[in-house]
């Protein structure tokens, strides 16, 4: 699942690669936003995000794109 998070006064959208579904990070996001803490997601190697809530714009989620490398026939 891809979750790309906008951040207050940052040029670049932070862009996440996780295993968990949609509703999972939904989930996280909206507990995080209601305790106005740390959003805390852990990306497809293990890595764990941490954002302050006060500073998102947005939370994107949806589906990871499968890039293809190469021609194809």
């Amino acid at each position: 699942m891809e979750v790309k998070i906008g951040i207050q006064q940052a040029a670049r959208e932070l862009v996440v690669e996780t295993d968990d579904d949609a509703e999972a990070v939904e989930k996280q996001v909206s507990e995080a936003v209601a305790s106005e803490g740390l959003l805390a997601l852990t990306d497809n190697k293990g890595r764990r995000v941490l954002v302050p809530t006060a500073r998102l714009a947005y939370v994107e989620i949806g589906t990871g794109a499968t890039g293809h490398v190469g021609f194809r026939s």
